[in-house]
């Protein structure tokens, strides 16, 4: 496969690249790039398999996207970039900064988490779930619970009906791999985090596995986590929203990033 679709905007270093989620689009990052690329080179990508990108099956590998990306990186010449993940794209950032260390300058995780633990098999229980219920019956009611109750219900039917609407032999192998790569891959990736990195978190997960908003002050046990492997990590909460803040409160995130790239300078 060629270089993954994405687009190019701005001039200006550091340059930002946008990695969306699970089941998205670059579209997600448009009020981001739209406030950075006056300043900055802006990259926002579609991942294999998602938006304009085709795919093949090595994409239901969360390692193939950040190869990508990488690849993406050296294609473009790009002086080190900071990479912005949100949610899969959080694991597919970490990858890509393994893949290609010297291009990267700093780290955004946006709302990210945590499904398998070392040793633990989640993703296998996870593959026999979909293939049970079927892809689209498994996946709608994931994403039905990432939107706070005040946000627009028609916006989030397009990013619902947009997942659903992924290719279920790439995207249904591709869900459960996101827990394969915590286990195996999580621990080791955030060891080796050696630039400034940012933690945008606005929810988890209670102990029935439901997604809940968190509060200004709140940790949680994947804030924790990182934490503790990433001790100078800078960690911010944007409380009260969903799991997209970059959709549902744009402007906070817009100024996270601001106030983060000020400080690496």
């Amino acid at each position: 496969m060629g270089i993954i679709e994405h687009t190019r905007t701005g001039q200006g270093a550091p340059p930002f690249v946008f990695v969306h989620g699970f089941g998205c689009a670059r579209g997600d990052w448009d009020a981001q790039v739209a406030h950075l690329a006056p300043a900055h080179e802006t990259v926002a990508v579609d991942l294999g398999g998602h938006g304009t990108s085709p795919g093949t099956a090595e994409h239901a590998r969360i390692e193939t996207h950040g190869r990508d990306v990488a690849a993406l990186l050296g294609h473009r010449q790009m002086a080190p970039a900071i990479l912005v993940g949100h949610s899969m794209g959080c694991r597919v950032v970490l990858e890509a900064a393994l893949a290609a260390p010297d291009r990267v300058a700093g780290l955004v995780l946006v709302d990210g988490s945590r499904l398998g633990h070392p040793g633990a098999t989640v993703h296998e229980t996870t593959k026999k779930q979909i293939a049970e219920v079927g892809y689209k019956s498994f996946i709608e009611p994931l994403f039905a619970a990432m939107f706070s109750p005040g946000y627009d219900k028609a916006k989030a039917r397009v990013v619902i009906d947009r997942a659903l609407a992924r290719p279920p032999e790439i995207a249904g192998a591709l869900f459960p791999d996101i827990a394969r790569w915590d286990a195996e891959k999580m621990d080791a990736a955030l060891d080796r985090v050696s630039v400034p990195m940012l933690v945008l978190q606005t929810t988890y997960q209670d102990e029935r596995r439901q997604r809940r908003s968190l509060q200004s002050g709140q940790s949680s046990p994947y804030i924790d986590m990182v934490k503790s492997r990433v001790p100078g990590a800078q960690i911010e909460v944007i409380p009260g929203v969903g799991h997209f803040p970059q959709l549902e409160v744009p402007g906070a995130v817009n100024a996270a990033l601001s106030r983060f790239v000020a400080a690496m300078r």
